[in-house]
């Protein structure tokens, strides 16, 4: 699947930061896995079922993201752009 969205939005951080996020969290990363191929297992009538399922795991976890981007711990793609812009 292909998402395409406006370079700096809101939604493009928010993916970026749960994409690193599970990269640097081991536990979150498989409870993320485990759901998914549970999810799969399943028919659903649309898309939209799927990712309400997945909804409740996915706020918790971007809550932890949330956390751990406050601390200082990360940095969206967009700031090093900027860093590297910096003369």
């Amino acid at each position: 699947m292909l998402h395409i969205c406006r370079s700096g939005s809101d939604w493009e951080r928010r993916h970026l930061l749960f994409r690193d996020w599970l990269r640097h969290d081991a536990r979150d990363h498989e409870a993320y896995a485990t759901l998914k191929q549970s999810l799969a297992q399943r028919d659903w009538p649309d898309m939209n079922a799927y990712a309400s399922a997945k909804g409740p795991l996915i706020e918790d976890i971007t809550a932890r993201a949330e956390k751990w981007a406050a601390q200082g711990a990360w940095l969206s793609p967009r700031l090093f752009t900027e860093f590297r812009d910096v003369p």
